[in-house]
């Protein structure tokens, strides 16, 4: 049976646009979802203290700018430079976190990484000593922390054993399927895209699609000249159920003007209708 999932490209894609013209040119394109990033973020941030607003203020005044046009965000990425180990970070991710509910998010992506001067038990230790105050926080919404394999952390064991510690559910998964790859390729991991989907299970809640050959994470589109194995991640996917945003994190081709990107983003419909097929799947495993 046909995959039915919503699909979405980070708005990092675009960039140079300001949240509100970012919302036009998804919608321009026929797009209803998005994963918000923290570029965007920013400027949110920025614009409520300039308006003398609140984080959650000036988020709900997008929503609702998104709202009137049909448009969503069901994920988001929280600060991508954010040192979970510091000892604002509890702060910081906070006020992040009100933005991202007002916004109607339910995924917001978090890199587990910083502390390179402490021991992989102290960093540990202070994963989840920041974790559990912010998913406290979260009590009360639908909004659950999807921790991505990336950075001090980029293998699922290391992952679900942060959860485990945690011990909330509002904690997930985010499968980056490029740093995956790359992960395989420096020998870190290997375990395989479809073993991961499979081990995650229901505790996937975030997808960054992107592809690369192996050398650096270059945010490319499926089907091109990347290597990951695409068989595996749509296979996987069916197996567990996955029901959350298909979205594509690809800023390695925003490098282009706007007419031109938004000639990628026809593209990439195209792609996915490829990945979603029956057809697919069913000869992928011969083709990988």
């Amino acid at each position: 049976m046909k995959m039915d999932l919503a699909v979405s490209v980070w708005t990092s894609y675009f960039v140079d646009y300001t949240p509100e013209e970012m919302i036009d040119a998804f919608v321009e394109a026929g797009y209803t979802t998005a994963e918000f990033s923290d570029e965007h973020g920013f400027v949110l941030l920025k614009r409520a203290k300039e308006r003398g607003m609140t984080a959650a203020e000036v988020g709900a005044e997008l929503k609702a700018y998104a709202d009137a046009r049909g448009f969503s965000f069901p994920q988001g990425h929280l600060y991508l430079g954010v040192d979970p180990c510091a000892d604002n970070a509890v702060e910081v991710l906070t006020e992040w976190l009100d933005l991202f509910v007002a916004l109607g998010i339910t995924a917001g992506v978090l890199h587990t990484q910083g502390g390179r001067e402490l021991t992989d038990e102290e960093r540990f230790d202070r994963w989840v000593k920041t974790l559990k105050p912010l998913c406290a926080h979260l009590e009360g919404t639908n909004m659950s922390i999807a921790l991505e394999n990336v950075g001090g952390n980029p293998t699922l064991a290391g992952l679900k054993k942060v959860i485990d510690a945690v011990g909330s559910d509002h904690l997930g998964i985010c499968l980056d399927t490029g740093h995956l790859k790359l992960a395989q390729q420096k020998g870190i991991t290997d375990m395989s895209q479809l073993d991961f989907i499979r081990g995650a299970g229901k505790l996937l809640i975030a997808l960054h699609i992107a592809d690369n050959d192996g050398t650096s994470d270059q945010h490319m589109m499926p089907l091109g000249r990347g290597r990951v194995n695409w068989w595996e991640v749509m296979t996987g996917l069916r197996e567990v159920g996955y029901d959350r945003l298909f979205n594509y994190e690809i800023p390695g081709e925003r490098q282009a003007s706007p007419k031109v990107r938004m000639a990628k983003l026809e593209y990439i419909k195209a792609v996915t209708e490829e990945l979603f097929s029956d057809e697919f799947v069913e000869r992928g495993h011969k083709v990988w």
